[in-house]
């Protein structure tokens, strides 16, 4: 009997190991579709996206002279930001488990985003009007090394509060 909750839990630990990692790559191929739009297919989905916040600004800042192509510009630089903050946080949480030591762990984590940005833009030159941009790697890292401090600030607060419900 002992034997067969050990090796119960043995896999739900398994599984529960697995499930960060998971998600990273789930994130990852969602990255991968996005880049792999055509610049049309892609340009459209962001201009929509560009629309609607120049109407939800126009609401909040009337007469406010807001020129497309430049918000759009923002739109899509900050969708990079945003993409690789959540893919650090994910990748920094799915190796927190792991047997590798903290600074070492943080390193890995910003490898892995810097090194999958550089990759998605290196695929950028076989997808239809899109190319590689040296400037969206940086901006891609950035959000990246955001996102992990993010990370770190988060679970330090969480550890701070359980230490002091442990006191009390």
């Amino acid at each position: 009997m002992q034997n067969k909750m050990e090796k119960t839990m043995s896999v739900n630990q398994k599984i529960q190991s697995l499930i960060p990692w998971i998600l990273v790559f789930l994130w990852m191929f969602l990255i991968f579709n996005m880049s792999a739009q055509p610049a049309t297919e892609s340009n459209s989905l962001s201009t929509g996206v560009t629309e609607k916040l120049i109407e939800l600004l126009n609401k909040i800042t009337p007469g406010a002279d807001l020129n497309m192509e430049q918000v759009n510009h923002i739109v899509r630089k900050n969708a990079h930001f945003f993409a690789y903050l959540i893919l650090a946080i994910l990748v920094r949480n799915a190796l927190r488990k792991g047997e590798i030591p903290k600074g070492k762990n943080l390193l890995l984590a910003i490898g892995i985003c810097v090194l999958y940005a550089a990759s998605d833009e290196f695929h950028q030159i076989f997808v239809p009007g899109r190319g590689p941009q040296v400037k969206d790697v940086f901006i891609d890292s950035a959000g990246a090394v955001v996102g992990i401090g993010i990370y770190q600030l988060v679970n330090k607060m969480v550890k701070q509060k359980s230490f002091n419900k442990a006191k009390l």
